[in-house]
């Protein structure tokens, strides 16, 4: 092969406008950009309700995958004290889907529309990050150890599997 030969085959490749390059550059691009989406691991929803509820906890903890077994415990404790909560949770996924809202702006979009959805994130992040469903005298501990609070930390802070009393005990001023 010739010198002219070899630098024009060189040159072909090295040609921006080169189809079989824009096709790697391309794949090469769209591989990285999928690596940055925060993609929701599947997880098996037994119900519809249930799968909403998964849906809605990822999206509002920012988990791509959350326990399953936690997810169920804190699914019926939700339900039991708020009766609505499974048609309360479906309606706010659906109100996400169609308006695309950031989960970041949620609870201000919803404040601000004083919309009946409004406390809704306000459960269930208190559910998955402190393990506690319903307020007050009706306050229910599901979850301690387990509870996204204890385990963002659990690497460097030990925190007790127990509680020392009832729950709020340590808020009291000892005697």
């Amino acid at each position: 092969m010739a010198l002219d030969q070899l630098d024009s085959v060189s040159a072909s490749r090295d040609d921006p406008s080169n189809p079989s390059r824009r096709r790697l550059l391309a794949g090469l691009l769209t591989a990285y950009t999928a690596s940055l989406i925060p993609w929701a691991l599947a997880q098996p929803a037994p119900s519809a309700e249930r799968g909403a509820f998964t849906a809605l906890s990822a999206i509002l903890v920012g988990r791509q995958a959350l326990d399953a077994a936690q997810a169920t415990r804190l699914y019926d404790a939700l339900a039991t004290v708020h009766p609505r909560f499974p048609a309360d949770a479906r309606a706010l996924l659906a109100l996400i889907n169609e308006r695309h809202i950031d989960p970041l702006q949620l609870q201000g979009v919803l404040d601000d529309e004083q919309s009946p959805l409004a406390p809704l994130p306000r459960s269930i992040m208190r559910a998955w990050t402190l393990g506690v469903v319903g307020s007050g005298a009706d306050a229910h501990c599901v979850a301690y150890e387990t509870a996204l609070d204890a385990v963002m930390v659990a690497d460097v802070l030990k925190p007790p599997t127990y509680a020392y009393g009832t729950y709020g005990s340590w808020s009291s001023k000892p005697v």
